[in-house]
Order: structure tokens, then C-alpha cells, then sequence
């Protein structure tokens, strides 16, 4: 995503104002920036965390719901930000290996949804 101002035009903004007023202004413009870019990050790996949501329930053949319950728990038993779960699994798609921390943790996620199958 590209950068709307680089640092050295925000502190440019922060102090070319001449008033307070001016000064509150480009505070208050350089927050929203950094808000809209949290937004944008935040959508994207959205995507992501669906579609590796996706790929569990067909893998699983489980709900959504258990789906994401495994996902989560994965990403908390490997201390990896589910993001970075997600995205892991959805570049085995495109012939990536999951890393074995990952991929041991994903294993049990799924014994453990469907213990009857282990018979």
C-alpha cells in the first residue's frame, strides 16, 4: 500500500501551521491517516484469515465457527498472529510448505474436531 505523506512531510505539516488551531488541524489529519492505514491492513488480512477459514472447513468439513475456533487456537499454541496463520495456509495453495510448528498444531486442531475418526 503506498504511503500518502512521508515522515518528513508530516513534520512539515506539524509545524508549518501557524496558529494552535492550525497545528490541531495536522494532528488531527497525520490520526486519521494512521487510522486509515490500520483500516487497510486490517481488510486485507480479513481476506486472508477468510480464506484460510475456508480451507479448514473443507479440510475439516466443520462450521465456520469451528473453523475460526481452530485457527485461532493454532495461532495461540504457536504464539503466530492468526494473520500470519492465515496466511501460511492459503500459500500452500500456491505449493508452499506449512511450517512444522504450524502444521503439528493444525494436525491435533484436527484430530481434535473429529476424535471419532481416530477409531
Amino acid at each position: 500500500m503506498r504511503q500518502v505523506t512521508t515522515p518528513r512531510e508530516e513534520q512539515r505539516l506539524l509545524t508549518a501551521g501557524t496558529s494552535a488551531g492550525d497545528a490541531a488541524l495536522a494532528v488531527e489529519i497525520l490520526e486519521l491517516r494512521a487510522k486509515n492505514e490500520q483500516l487497510s491492513q486490517a481488510l486485507a488480512s480479513r481476506a486472508v484469515i477468510d480464506q484460510a477459514r475456508g480451507m479448514v472447513m473443507v479440510l475439516a468439513r466443520c462450521s465456520s465457527e469451528r473453523a475460526w475456533d481452530l485457527l485461532v487456537d493454532v495461532s495461540q499454541h504457536c504464539n503466530v498472529k492468526l494473520r500470519d496463520v492465515a496466511a501460511a495456509l492459503v500459500a500452500t495453495t500456491k505449493d508452499e510448505r506449512l511450517p512444522e510448528p504450524l502444521q503439528r498444531e493444525l494436525s491435533r486442531g484436527l484430530r481434535r474436531l473429529h476424535p471419532a475418526d481416530r477409531r
